[in-house]
């Protein structure tokens, strides 16, 4: 990838958003596993979480109430490891209280993305993760906007299998090709439930739906994560799940989407 004269991003090889078209498909959840996937490959990998309402991040890696600090090119990410290998940036750093509600208007909301995009100090990074909030709002066009100078790799989308949620996650297609953002590909989350018993796996939902999208709209099906009652416990508890359970059916699909991401971003 070919790098630009753009500060904080200069020395960011890689720039992926992930997106969905809903609420509550576990967007974050994916963000913060592809993370310590990535991380546990050997790659340095930041998280920009920008999803202003709801900033959860924080909790899942187990960093929720750190100070963020200022250095000479701007803010200093929270690192959750003392080799400095996850960087995390989240709007919940910066709230005193964690249970404030953040009611801004809209330029408000923009010119804090101005601020994380340009001004956080990241360093050498092989991936940037940017979480964003669902749908296709101002915060969307603010990243967009404030990435230019920076090539954006692509977006992945994360939907689960039912209908209603891969008919959200199309209008996300169409808004990534409005943008001029290439689609990496499609995860289809909570795919199943594994029962921690006999480790089975029940599908409560449908199956099949975001890798049936995928083939609709010709993108890469990157994978299917299911429910895991596992995963759940690591993420309320701020546990690495990647490094608790890699004997896991849901370890192998996050391990192998993770190894998709870097092929494609190689050939980017």
């Amino acid at each position: 990838m070919e790098q630009n004269n753009d500060g904080n991003l200069a020395q960011v090889q890689h720039v992926v958003l992930v997106l969905s078209g809903k609420g509550g498909v576990g967007k974050s959840t994916i963000t913060t596993e592809l993370a310590l996937a990535l991380k546990h490959a050997g790659k340095k990998v930041g998280i920009l979480d920008i999803d202003l309402c709801g900033p959860s991040i924080p909790r899942m890696l187990s960093v929720g109430r750190s100070d963020v600090h200022q250095c000479d090119s701007g803010w200093v990410p929270v690192y959750t490891d003392a080799q400095k290998s996850l960087a995390l940036m989240s709007i919940g750093f910066l709230m005193e209280d964690p249970d404030e509600a953040v009611v801004w208007r809209g330029p408000k909301k923009t010119a804090l993305i101005g601020q994380f995009v340009s001004d956080v100090a990241w360093g050498d990074l092989d991936v940037l993760l940017v979480d964003t909030p669902p749908g296709t709002s101002d915060e969307h066009l603010a990243v967009l906007e404030n990435l230019k100078k920076h090539r954006v790799d692509g977006a992945i989308l994360v939907t689960t299998p039912q209908a209603v949620s891969t008919g959200d996650v199309r209008r996300e297609i169409t808004f990534c090709k409005k943008t001029g953002v290439r689609i990496l590909g499609i995860i289809e989350n909570m795919s199943g439930f594994v029962c921690p018993h006999c480790s089975e796996c029940t599908n409560i939902f449908s199956k099949g739906g975001g890798e049936e999208l995928a083939k609709l709209t010709g993108s890469v099906f990157l994978g299917a994560v299911p429910l895991d009652p596992l995963l759940s416990a690591s993420i309320e508890e701020g546990k690495d799940f990647i490094q608790s359970f890699p004997d896991s059916a849901t370890f192998s699909a996050i391990s192998s989407i993770s190894q998709t991401l870097l092929n494609s971003l190689q050939t980017a």
